[in-house]
């Protein structure tokens, strides 16, 4: 989706990421900027964004948003078979929006960023054997998609392994065991490691980034399962300890926290 806002007797602009843009970057509070209008047509908005600021009186853009866009080069690397993103899967998402409409060729046709193709990349894309700062896509299975994506269905795209959470900590611990880091690490370090996760949870609780906020989650989870193994338990034990007490537990909320009955 892009935003058409306006900084009042500031300018006037289009952007996908309102807090990332206008409050992080320009340092403007929600409350000192509006929304003059929003859309998924890029160029409808870039148009938009153009007629405004000549009507506000602002200085017109010398570029329309989607030739800047457009511009916005990722630097990927295309291949016959893969198309490769110079970014790790969890900071992918951010930067494929923040490029949208962005176009590329491969030998099996082209793409273009936008809402549904960034859907499919992130339910298809996997980190590469030689560099986990970077992931691909396979560019047949995507040409494929672009062919007919009304046959994909929501279902498809958002559709899960199929796996137990016990399945998902045996695959955590395998994962820790291929690495060394039950020969080599120690309880301390997983637990400073531990520390460093859940700065990273504060920082995205801050910004209100929900995609940094699974993400670190989930890292605080491995960490735990790694941190549960080295004292000779599994995280499962752990869960399964906590919940036995908590589901005997009375009390009320408080303040926005559950006070437990002494």
């Amino acid at each position: 989706m892009y935003y058409l806002y306006h900084i009042p007797g500031k300018k006037i602009g289009v952007t996908c990421n309102l807090n990332k843009r206008v409050t992080l970057t320009q340092g403007y509070g929600p409350d000192e900027y509006e929304v003059l209008d929003q859309s998924d047509d890029i160029d409808y908005i870039s148009e938009k964004e153009i007629e405004l600021q000549q009507s506000y009186g602002y200085k017109i853009d010398r570029k329309k948003y989607n030739e800047l866009i457009k511009l916005n080069k990722m630097n990927i690397n295309v291949t016959e078979q893969t198309t490769t993103f110079p970014y790790p899967i969890k900071k992918l998402k951010g930067n494929l929006m923040d490029n949208i409409g962005f176009k590329w060729t491969s030998e099996h046709g082209e793409f273009v960023l936008n809402l549904d193709s960034i859907r499919w990349i992130m339910k298809n894309v996997k980190t590469s054997m030689y560099n986990n700062n970077r992931c691909y896509v396979y560019n047949k299975a995507f040409a494929e998609w672009f062919k007919t994506p009304e046959l994909w269905s929501e279902d498809q795209l958002d559709e899960k392994p199929n796996i137990t959470d016990s399945d998902m900590f045996s695959k955590i611990r395998d994962w820790a065991e291929q690495r060394g880091l039950y020969s080599k690490g120690n309880s301390h370090t997983q637990y400073v490691k531990l520390q460093e996760e859940a700065g990273e949870l504060a920082k995205a609780l801050l910004k209100d980034d929900k995609p940094e906020v699974i993400d670190a989650i989930g890292d605080m989870v491995v960490v735990l399962t790694n941190l549960a193994h080295l004292q000779g338990v599994t995280i499962e034990d752990c869960i399964d300890s906590a919940y036995n007490v908590i589901s005997k537990r009375t009390g009320k909320m408080i303040n926005g926290t559950f006070v437990k009955d002494e």
